[in-house]
C-alpha cells in the first residue's frame, strides 16, 4: 500500500488541538502525577469535554467517529505530553472495541453510549495472574444459570480498573476447550462480588490506574454477552489488531518527546569549549533516534490506513507495535545518555520518558509475542 501523507485541514486541526491540550493541561502536571501515582481525573475529564476520548467509537453512540489513522494523530500528541494519561484515555477505546466489533445495535446503545456521552471510564479485562501473553489459557470462568451468567476468577493489570463503571470481561465456559471456550461479556463494575485491588506501584506510566480485579459469583444478565458463547477469543484478537496501531503511536509520541528534549539540550550543553551537538558522537545518536521515530510512525500509519480500508493488517499492526515499542526504549535511553548525569535525575524530563517507554514493550502483547504474530503471518502465505 502506498501512502501519501498529506494531512487535510481537519486533520491538521486535530493535531493542533491535541498539541495545545498536551502543552496546557498535561505537561505542566505530568511530573506531579508521576511522582504521586495519582489518577489524573481532572485531566481525563477535560479531555472528554474536548472530544479527545472514545476516538474510534461510532458517533451515533456518542463516540468521535474517527478512523484509526486520525485517532493516531491525536494520540501521538497526547503521548508526547504523558504516556500514562494517554494510556488511560486510549484504554476506553480498547474496552469499547469488543462491543463495537461483536455487539448488536441495542447492546451498543446500552454499553457504549452512556460511557461516551457521560465521560465515564471502561476497562478491558483479558490478562490474568497466570495468563498474560497466553490469552487463550485464561482461567476466569463463566457459567450459564437460567437467564444470567455467573462469573468467577481474577484479572490482572487492568487499566482504569479502579475508576471504571463497566468492564469488558473475557472468561471461559470450559478451560478444556482453550480459545474455543472463551466468551466476552460486559459487567457492571458495581456488581456484588467484585473486588478492586490496590493500584500497582509501577516503574512508569504511574498515573495510569492499574489494578487487579477479583470476581466471586458475580451475576451478569445473559443479554450482556457479546457475540455468542465461544466467540470471545476471536473478538479479543480482532480488538487487539485494531488497537495495536493506537498503542504503537503512544511509543512514537514518547520517543518524539525524548528526541526533542535531547536535541535541544545538546545545542545548549557545552563541554570542552563547544556544544555537545557539535560532537559527531552526539550527532550520530540524534540521527539514529529521528530515523527510528520516523520509521515507527510510517509503519504505524500504514497499519492504521489498512485498518481504515477494512484490510487484514495483523502483520502490519504487529510490526508497527514491535518496532515502535523497541524504538521508544532505545530513543529514551539515548536521551538520558545525552543528558548525562542530569538525565538520571527527576529534575529533567527524560528519565520519566524512559520509564514510561518500557511498558510499551510489555502491554498489549510483548515485543516477543509481536514477533510470533509477525512470523505466523509471513509463514502462513497471507
Amino acid at each position: 500500500i502506498m501512502i501519501l501523507i498529506q494531512l487535510s485541514e481537519e486533520q491538521e486541526s486535530l493535531v493542533e488541538t491535541s498539541r495545545k491540550f498536551a502543552k496546557s493541561e498535561i505537561i505542566p502536571v505530568a511530573s506531579k502525577y508521576d511522582e504521586s501515582s495519582e489518577f489524573p481525573k481532572d485531566v481525563i475529564k477535560k479531555a472528554h469535554q474536548l472530544g479527545l476520548m472514545n476516538l474510534v467509537q461510532e458517533p451515533e453512540y456518542g463516540g468521535a467517529g474517527l478512523g484509526v489513522f486520525d485517532a493516531s494523530l491525536i494520540i501521538e500528541e497526547i503521548s508526547a505530553g504523558c504516556a500514562g494519561m494517554s494510556t488511560s484515555m486510549v484504554a476506553n477505546d480498547l474496552a469499547l472495541l469488543p462491543i463495537r466489533i461483536g455487539a448488536t445495535p441495542e447492546q451498543k446503545k446500552k454499553f457504549i453510549q452512556p460511557i461516551a456521552e457521560k465521560g465515564l471510564l471502561a476497562s478491558f479485562c483479558l490478562s490474568e495472574p497466570g495468563a498474560g501473553s497466553d490469552a487463550g489459557g485464561l482461567s476466569t470462568t463463566i457459567k450459564k444459570e437460567g437467564n444470567k451468567y455467573i462469573l468467577n476468577g481474577s484479572k490482572q493489570w487492568i487499566t482504569n480498573g479502579g475508576y471504571a463503571s463497566q468492564y469488558t470481561v473475557f472468561a471461559t465456559i470450559d478451560k478444556g476447550l482453550k480459545h474455543k471456550g472463551i466468551c466476552c461479556i460486559v459487567v457492571d463494575a458495581n456488581s456484588p462480588g467484585i473486588t478492586k485491588g490496590k493500584h500497582e506501584n509501577k516503574l512508569g506510566q504511574r498515573c495510569s490506574n492499574t489494578v487487579p480485579l477479583s470476581f466471586v459469583n458475580v451475576e451478569v444478565p445473559e443479554e450482556n454477552l457479546i457475540g455468542k458463547e465461544g466467540e470471545g477469543f476471536k473478538i479479543a484478537m480482532q480488538t487487539l489488531d485494531l488497537s495495536r496501531p493506537l498503542t504503537a503511536i503512544i511509543a512514537v509520541g514518547i520517543a518524539r518527546a525524548a528526541f526533542e528534549y535531547a536535541r535541544d539540550y545538546s545545542k545548549e550543553r557545552k563541554q570542552f569549549g563547544k556544544t555537545i551537538a557539535e560532537f559527531q558522537a552526539i550527532q550520530f545518536m540524534l540521527a539514529d533516534m529521528i530515523t527510528g521515530i520516523e520509521a515507527s510512525r510510517l509503519l504505524t500509519y500504514k497499519s492504521a490506513v489498512m485498518l481504515d480500508m477494512g484490510k487484514h493488517s495483523a502483520l502490519e499492526s504487529s510490526m508497527a507495535k514491535r518496532f515502535a515499542a523497541d524504538t521508544a526504549m532505545q530513543v529514551t535511553t539515548d536521551a538520558v545518555q545525552i543528558y548525562g548525569g542530569y538525565g538520571y535525575t527527576k529534575e529533567y524530563p527524560v528519565e520519566k520518558l524512559m520509564r514510561d517507554a518500557k511498558l510499551l514493550q510489555i502491554y498489549e502483547g510483548t515485543s516477543q509475542v509481536q514477533r510470533l504474530v509477525i512470523a505466523r503471518e509471513i509463514l502462513s502465505g497471507k
